[in-house]
């Protein structure tokens, strides 16, 4: 929310990986999505893709990892290294975390098929009493980069008190995964062709930030899986603007 005064300098962004999660329906492409609870601090109420921010420990370089190096992320993002390494662990952690998929399998070609068992290790890293890498390490599993993609770089407005800098990733659906939803951030969750869940924000019964409904505006273009991880990204920084006209905020694409 913007305060009625923004003239002050802009907030520090904090680093935060989001990860657009796919699979291809009988109709299409879909989406997973979450609706975020109402009163939250920062997004409350709005439908978004899992993610969240960076945590320091996300940085571990001990972390198992296979696909595209860190250094390979740094370049895609234009961050350093350590940084690219947090943002693809934060990407993993905060997947499983709140939808329960996990990009990662028990060696550099393969990906686990069923996460159930994992239910008392996804609480402990909710409540941050396990890194990633100390989880991966313990079941001997290893981080699948090569699921994910680079997708786009939103940094929040200047004019909001809360601002992330943050990632995209797109990744499909690995088989046999299920998607759950289980997490106290959201009050609902659920698989959507991007399509309706556009027509869902324009009729009023979602609220979508710029980066969702863009998101969801090129993966409905693309119209599969196989095309969203074949696009060719570019991907560089995007920062809204937010404007007063009269008494009302609009926000400004650049």
């Amino acid at each position: 929310m913007v305060p009625e005064d923004f003239t002050g300098p802009p907030v520090e962004p904090r680093d935060a990986a989001t990860v657009v999660l796919l699979r291809d329906g009988a109709a299409g492409v879909e989406v997973f999505l979450l609706r975020r609870v109402t009163g939250m601090a920062f997004a409350g109420g709005m439908t978004v893709f899992p993610g969240g921010g960076v945590d320091r420990r996300d940085a571990d370089t001990s972390v198992a990892w296979s696909g595209p190096s860190p250094s390979w992320w740094a370049t895609r993002f234009d961050c350093p290294v350590e940084l690219a390494t947090a943002l693809v662990c934060a990407a993993v952690r905060e997947t499983f975390e709140e939808s329960g998929v996990l990009l990662a399998g028990p060696s550099a070609d393969s990906v686990v098929a069923d996460t159930s068992g994992y239910g008392a290790a996804r609480e402990a890293l909710v409540a941050r009493e396990l890194s990633l890498a100390q989880f991966l390490a313990a079941e001997g599993l290893v981080l699948r980069a090569d699921l994910l993609r680079p997708w786009a770089n939103w940094v929040t407005p200047a004019e909001e008190p809360r601002r992330y800098d943050t990632r995209f990733f797109a990744a499909v659906l690995p088989e046999g995964q299920i998607a759950d939803g289980v997490t106290t951030e959201a009050s609902d969750a659920a698989w959507q062709r991007p399509a309706d869940a556009l027509a869902d924000w324009k009729a009023g019964r979602r609220a979508l930030m710029p980066p969702t409904w863009m998101t969801l505006a090129e993966v409905d273009e693309l119209g599969s899986t196989a095309a969203v991880l074949a696009e060719p990204r570019e991907v560089s920084k995007i920062i809204p603007k937010v404007v007063r006209e009269g008494g009302a905020l609009r926000v400004v694409m650049p």
